[in-house]
């Protein structure tokens, strides 16, 4: 087995150096060795500005070097899954941004692609690693405040550029596709079940492009939910979570980034609030650790392929609920 993670990234995107770049200089056995993009000068730029040793002009050429055994895949959406099932024919592992594909259909035959190639493919919810989820779950999972009833997620930030690759329906845009899939997930992680889509309403920004979504779920158990995602909308930026139960509730506040502001609060009915606070240590990169332990120790994770379709079956419901078509 390797004994170092050497990844090469897809293109040069705004999210590298947060997602990938950066966390690698913190994390054992890791390097960013080979970079690709469409156009030579951005990725030798961005190789130089990073620290990273090759530069190649296209992304087939990157997936053949053979020094490299994991890619990144930062590409829009509409690309997720074709790169990564040409990352997985090539022998490479893979960690590929949310979300993970068009569409369900799409996941599903990466989800298939890597159970026959045996090599790990990773979907980077990075806040899924981090301990203050982790916590949150736990809460839940215990039975200290009783059975869940509601969970409510938020994932709404301002993206006003509507040239935006975000916007763009022919690259699997949408506020559901790219910051919905962040509270779907969150709900799917907390109550750690599948919810149905009961109803759904949009604001669209153009034809079949969402710039807001609202939803409401159930869960088998019982319990009811709501995500709101937007990018554009009256309803500025608020990422949270608040879980209602049976014995009481929990509230975290940016449980997507929390490296950056975060709370955590919780309570018995009729008590006080109990407040918790984590570290600074980025989830991206205890993301990045956590795709390492997986590439070179076989350790398991949370946010697999099969998770991954999950999730996307989710986003398409969701869709559909609101009279509009899945992506792709």
């Amino acid at each position: 087995m390797a004994t170092e993670l050497r990844i090469g990234t897809l293109g040069a995107a705004k999210i590298t150096p947060m997602a990938l770049t950066r966390p690698a200089r913190n994390v054992e056995d890791v390097v960013v060795t080979a970079v690709a993009a469409r156009h030579r000068q951005r990725a030798e730029s961005f190789a130089k500005m990073q620290g990273i040793a090759r530069v190649y002009d296209d992304y087939a050429t990157l997936l053949a070097d053979r020094d490299l055994n994991a890619i990144y895949n930062p590409l829009p959406n509409s690309l997720h899954a074709e790169w990564t099932l040409r990352a997985l024919d090539a022998g490479k592992h893979v960690l590929c941004e949310k979300p993970f594909a068009s569409n369900a259909k799409e996941a599903d035959r990466v989800h298939q692609a890597s159970e026959q190639s045996g090599l790990v493919v990773m979907e980077a919810f990075h806040y899924r690693y981090h301990p203050l989820i982790q916590r949150v779950r736990a809460l839940v999972a215990s039975g200290e405040l009783g059975s869940l009833q509601r969970v409510e997620t938020w994932m709404c930030f301002p993206l006003p550029f509507k040239n935006d690759i975000r916007y763009q329906l022919d690259l699997a845009g949408g506020a559901t596709m790219d910051a919905g899939c962040y509270a779907i997930h969150m709900a799917r992680t907390i109550t750690g079940e599948e919810p149905e889509v009961l109803s759904a309403r949009p604001k669209l920004v153009s034809h079949e492009i969402d710039g807001a979504m609202d939803a409401d779920l159930r869960f088998p158990s019982g319990a009811e939910g709501t995500i709101h995602c937007s990018m554009w909308s009256r309803r500025i930026a608020k990422i949270a979570a608040a879980v209602i139960l049976e014995g009481g509730e929990i509230r975290a506040l940016n449980p997507v980034v929390p490296q950056l502001f975060h709370g955590l609060k919780w309570r018995k009915n009729g008590g006080r609030w109990t407040r918790e606070k984590f570290g600074k240590k980025p989830t991206y990169e205890y993301q990045l650790e956590a795709f390492r332990d997986a590439v070179l120790s076989g350790k398991p994770f949370p946010t697999t392929t099969r998770d991954a379709v999950k999730n996307m079956r989710v986003i398409d419901a969701v869709y559909r609920a609101a009279g509009m078509s899945p992506r792709g």
